[in-house]
């Protein structure tokens, strides 16, 4: 009896561990065969590590082979994709970078799908980079890699123009400019580094790595290397630039101590050859340090720029819209020359009123009989508000048109403006109003509904300086290898005739250079001991004291260089934009360039 116990025991025993081999055989074949190549993946996840080798941007330089942009070595910390890391592990590593543990798990988490290493941070520091070694075995999986960093050498100075970089968005990468790039990429973001981002990028390269448990490199098992971007060679003239940015920030500073100007703030300039089109230098204020977002911008910094009542990120030289004051008053001039309504010599009595409507000059003025010539030096609105009335509001459009306005110039750099011509149809579709002759009136002084950007005020008179023509601007003169051989020239229009009779310009010019001489409106020009042509502008402000606008070319026989300032609530243009616009032309003129 005790036997046959013993037995079924046995039998038992046997049954049981028969049993649980069979699901431990069964489970073996489960994750060798069926799961292996997983579990594989995962084993070699841990053990072999493939790292993007980020390429560096391609070098921009001014139009003599001075470096603008370049990059340094900079150091960035990434994670390890498909690996667990402790909620211990994420709170030590946004304690030593500063950033919160949900931002690390959200870039864990968009980076599910990929292989590559995921970048946290870049540019660390080197308190950042001693305390992540310090603290090596509590951060495994944790990698500190070298990369490429941009670098603007000249901080703030002409950072509309070229731009700035930063990590490429979700948003990019799914549907935007940047659609398919690896998460963590660097792109441009504004300027030049964003329009010809395709050519500054390069290629990235690939380095295979064997690494042990905490992330340390044991052997490399290969490389693929990386290609540098493209280099631009810009237009830009770096001296004339900063000659610039001093006059344009030393003339704020002085409006707004003075107490002439407290609240201008804000300017745009720009200076370009009439003769090509092309831009020797361009300033926008309030600027902004693009350096401040290669380390990835700092909230109390973004706050700064963002919170600017005077828009520091945006480019006023291409995308400020202002009306034009007098300087409008080429184009009023123009029509009425060329379609023969008025005659150089024909004489006009200014009352200080026009005899129709009630309309003005500034402060009641009265110049008496004048002709075109006197009228254009002194800038007499009654005179040019009858060249309105004879020319009539379709005409005035046309002739705006040829001169560039109410269309972008195709400059290439992004969120041009295309300003505003003022027409019946357009004040329809803003007010609801029809059109009368009070804004024909106003447009024929650059008022009411005009609206142009400093850029077009700088196309309109280089297209006097070269007797109709008008080039197209750029800023990129060509895209270099990296050995300095030409690479491609940027296409741009070809340059056209604008379709405005020869004699009509000499008369204008005429005018513009009456501007500056005695009994103009900005005779202390005449002080540069080289003929000067130019246009004051005063533009009303419903939202405070008027815009001051200056525009000139140098020298008047021979133009080399066009310059339009525009400063916002400045006041007069002769006060508030000439001064910039003389000390650019001055430095111009001492250059000889």
């Amino acid at each position: 009896m005790l036997n046959k116990t013993y037995a079924n025991r046995l039998k038992n025993m046997l049954l049981v561990s028969t049993g649980i081999f069979v699901i431990l055989l069964a489970r073996m074949a489960y994750l060798q065969i069926y799961k292996g190549v997983y579990y594989d993946r995962q084993a070699d996840g841990n053990r072999l590590r493939s790292t993007r080798i980020v390429a560096a941007r391609g070098l921009v330089y001014d139009r003599h082979g001075k470096v603008l942009v370049n990059n340094f070595a900079g150091y960035t910390l990434t994670l390890q994709p498909h690996r667990q890391y402790t909620e211990a592990m994420l709170q030590t590593l946004g304690e030593i970078l500063n950033v919160k543990p949900e931002m690390i798990k959200a870039r864990l988490k968009l980076a599910a799908d990929s292989y590559e290493p995921i970048k946290i941070k870049s540019n660390l520091n080197t308190d950042e980079i001693t305390s992540i070694e310090e603290r090596r075995r509590e951060l495994n999986g944790v990698a500190v890699e070298l990369e490429p960093e941009r670098r603007y050498l000249f901080n703030e100075l002409a950072v509309h123009v070229l731009g700035y970089t930063g990590e490429v968005s979700e948003y990019d990468i799914t549907q935007g400019k940047y659609k398919g790039l690896p998460q963590g990429s660097i792109v441009g973001k504004a300027g030049l580094e964003k329009t010809y981002d395709n050519y500054l990028r390069g290629t990235d390269g690939k380095r295979n790595e064997e690494v042990d448990a905490s992330g340390r490199v044991v052997q490399q098992l290969g490389s693929v290397a990386p290609k540098s971007g493209k280099d631009l060679a810009l237009t830009l003239d770096l001296g004339l630039q900063q000659a610039m940015e001093k006059a344009v920030d030393e003339q704020l500073t002085a409006l707004q101590t003075s107490g002439v100007a407290p609240y201008a703030k804000a300017c745009a300039v720009v200076a370009l050859d009439p003769r090509s089109g092309a831009i020797r230098a361009m300033v926008s204020r309030p600027g902004f340090n693009p350096n401040l977002f290669v380390r990835g911008i700092s909230t109390k910094d973004w706050q700064a720029i963002n919170q600017n009542p005077f828009d520091p990120m945006t480019d006023k030289a291409i995308s400020g819209e202002y009306p034009a004051g007098s300087t409008f008053k080429v184009v009023t001039g123009s029509a009425a020359l060329d379609l023969h309504k008025v005659t150089p010599d024909e004489l006009i009595f200014d009352s200080g009123h026009h005899w129709i409507i009630p309309m003005g000059n500034a402060g009641g003025e009265a110049l008496g009989w004048i002709n075109f010539q006197t009228a254009f030096a002194a800038s007499d609105n009654v005179y040019f508000y009858e060249m309105g009335r004879r020319v009539g509001i379709e005409n005035l459009d046309a002739y705006a048109a040829k001169y560039g306005f109410g269309r972008i110039t195709g400059i290439d750099l992004p969120g041009e403006a295309a300003g505003l011509i003022p027409s019946p149809a357009a004040k329809q579709k803003v007010f609801g109003e029809e059109w009368g002759l009070g804004d024909t009136f106003n447009a024929a002084i650059g008022q009411g509904l005009t609206l142009v950007t400093p850029l077009q005020l700088a196309q309109m008179l280089s297209v006097v300086a070269e007797n109709g023509v008008l080039h197209q601007p750029y800023l990129v003169e060509k895209v270099l290898n990296e050995d300095g051989t030409v690479l491609a020239v940027p296409q741009r229009a070809e340059p056209k005739n604008v379709g405005i009779s020869p004699e009509t310009l000499t008369l204008i010019r005429k005018g513009l250079l009456g501007v500056t001489q005695a009994g103009g409106t900005a005779a202390y020009f005449s002080n540069l001991g080289v003929p000067i042509a130019g246009k004051t502008g005063t533009a009303e402000n419903p939202h405070g004291q008027d815009h001051g606008l200056f525009i000139a070319y140098a020298p008047a026989d021979n133009p080399k260089l066009v310059v339009a300032a525009v400063v916002e609530q400045g006041s007069y243009g002769a006060t508030a934009a000439g001064p910039i616009v003389y000390k650019v032309l001055e430095y111009m003129l001492q250059e000889k360039d």
